[in-house]
């Protein structure tokens, strides 16, 4: 396991804390209507976003699935800008039109949510291709789920990658349900990294312990950088709850649900910290009310930002 510091593991046990609290934040705003459109929260998976992103750089390339909320903020997206975005407002990263499936800010290197089942990994291909093109020692990491390794994008993406040594790390969060579809359903292996091998890729499979991640991405990471081309890691994770808001998951046997909870990521880390003598009940209260604050102040800030105007509809667009 990898050593990090007193200050960079409270640094990470912060940014978990802060994507699961806004979550929980936006399954309230959205329950009130203030938000349109769906939103897909990754509450249960805080620990791969945290582990990966933490390897990145601004100027690195990332991609990522509709459940990617977790991955932007990871990636540096303020709170406020985040919460304006998913507000609709004009002050938003992309001027409230991406919303929560499409969230982007091209300053951060985040390509885009993607609202299409592996839609964004030709995407990330293309930006790791960039910096390979322009000899830069930028890599791309490209987010996505176990059903996305069924789609022929998948393949292609990992072909193409292989052939040309891409400097990119293909994250596949594997929480065992495509949409509405158990993974036994869909495929006939258990992991996803085994597809790797058709491509001569190196590939892992990791638990959602956070250092177990952290780790292996800072391998995959540090070999893209290196020019030795792409890598898949694969994190077997659990999802909280349905596949969007509002999904009762009525398909899905509660007990599963009830051992997803008690193998909470953020729970095992903090337990970690404290065992450790890193993280004590003062500064783990200062922390969470910080964020509360924090987040607070973002929606209100969202609250009162103006909309766009109907002048700006076809503004910045591609004739």
């Amino acid at each position: 396991m990898t050593k990090l510091s007193k200050k960079t593991m409270i640094l990470f046990y912060t940014q978990m804390i802060r994507i699961r609290k806004m979550e929980e934040k936006l399954m309230e705003v959205f329950a009130n209507g203030e938000i349109p459109g769906f939103i897909h929260v990754c509450i249960g998976q805080e620990a791969t976003p945290v582990a990966v992103c933490s390897q990145l750089n601004d100027s690195d390339y990332m991609a990522n699935t509709h459940r990617g909320h977790g991955h932007a903020l990871a990636k540096g997206i303020k709170p406020d800008m985040f919460m304006a975005e998913l507000f609709g407002r004009s002050n938003g990263p992309c001027r409230g039109r991406a919303g929560s499936m499409h969230l982007a800010d091209m300053n951060l290197g985040i390509l885009g949510a993607n609202g299409i089942v592996g839609g964004g990994i030709p995407i990330a291909n293309g930006a790791a291709f960039a910096s390979m093109y322009k000899k830069t020692d930028q890599v791309t990491v490209c987010f996505f789920g176990e059903g996305a390794t069924d789609e022929g994008t998948f393949h292609e993406a990992l072909n193409i990658a292989s052939v040309m040594k891409l400097p990119i790390i293909f994250v596949c969060e594997n929480n065992g349900w495509a949409e509405f579809t158990p993974q036994s359903v869909h495929m006939t292996i258990k992991d996803v990294s085994k597809r790797a091998a058709s491509y001569k890729i190196p590939a892992k499979t990791v638990s959602n312990d956070f250092f177990e991640i952290y780790d292996a991405a800072a391998a995959f990471v540090k070999r893209a950088r290196q020019g030795k081309g792409p890598s898949l890691l694969e994190v077997q994770s659990s999802r909280w709850h349905g596949h969007f808001v509002g999904d009762a998951q009525k398909y899905r046997d509660k007990k599963e649900i009830d051992t997803a909870m008690k193998s909470d990521c953020i729970a095992n880390f903090k337990k970690y910290l404290f065992e450790k003598k890193i993280l004590n009940k003062k500064i783990n209260q200062k922390i969470l009310t910080d964020i509360d604050q924090e987040i607070d102040a973002a929606v209100e800030f969202a609250r009162t930002s103006p909309l766009p105007e109907a002048s700006e509809l076809m503004e910045e667009l591609w004739a």
